[in-house]
C-alpha cells in the first residue's frame, strides 16, 4: 500500500469547492458553511504531522470537516441537532448511549417550534428502530431506553460483548442513514 502525503498549498484549489458543497447542504447558510471550512483547512494543517498518508487528502479533509460540522451544531445547542450530534459520537464505552431518551434539561429557553422539532424527530427515530432487523432493534432498545447493562443485554440475547458492539454500531448507522434521508430531504 502507498501511502498519500500532503500538499497545503493545493488545498484550496483541489478541495475548497467539494468541501463548500458538502458543508452547504448540512448548515445551509454560506457564511457559516465558509466558516467551518476555514476552521477545517486550520486543524488540518496543525494535524499535518500526524497525518499518516493512509487515506487521500480529500478523504482526511473530509473526516476534518464532518468534526467541524458536529462542532457547530454543538455550539448552537439546537435541540433536533443536539440529539444528531450525540447520537453520531455515542462512545464505544457506553458513556453517552442514552441519547435517545434525553430530555432536554432547561425546556423554558426551547421555542415551541424547537419543541415540536425534537418531538418530530424523536417521532422519527422511534419510527426508524422499529424497522431495524429485530436483533439490531433489541440490542439497541435495551441499551438505550430500558438502559440495561451490556453484560445484562448479552447474557439476554446470548451474545458476546464484541458481538454485542458489532450489532449496535449497525443498528446505529443504519438508522442515522434512514433519519438523515428523511429528515434533511
Amino acid at each position: 500500500m502507498t501511502t498519500q502525503s500532503l500538499n497545503p498549498n493545493m488545498w484550496i484549489n483541489s478541495y475548497a469547492d467539494f468541501l463548500f458543497n458538502y458543508t452547504i447542504t448540512r448548515v445551509r447558510d454560506e457564511e457559516t458553511a465558509k466558516d467551518i471550512i476555514q476552521e477545517t483547512f486550520l486543524s488540518a494543517l496543525k494535524a499535518a504531522p500526524k497525518f499518516r498518508g493512509e487515506a487521500t487528502e480529500r478523504t482526511w479533509l473530509t473526516s476534518i470537516l464532518k468534526r467541524k460540522i458536529i462542532d457547530y451544531y454543538r455550539k448552537i445547542n439546537n435541540p433536533k441537532h443536539r440529539a444528531i450530534v450525540r447520537f453520531q459520537n455515542i462512545q464505544r464505552d457506553g458513556s453517552d448511549i442514552n441519547w435517545l431518551e434525553e430530555r432536554y434539561e432547561d425546556r423554558t429557553n426551547v421555542s415551541g417550534d424547537m419543541k415540536i422539532e425534537a418531538k418530530e424527530f424523536e417521532i422519527l427515530v422511534f419510527e426508524h428502530m422499529a424497522k431495524l432487523p429485530k436483533k439490531q432493534y433489541k440490542a439497541l432498545a435495551m441499551k438505550t431506553i430500558q438502559k440495561m447493562s451490556t453484560e445484562d443485554i448479552c447474557n439476554e440475547l446470548d451474545i458476546t460483548v464484541d458481538n454485542f458492539w458489532v450489532t449496535i454500531h449497525r443498528a446505529r448507522k443504519r438508522l442515522m442513514l434512514e433519519i438523515n434521508k428523511e429528515w434533511y430531504n
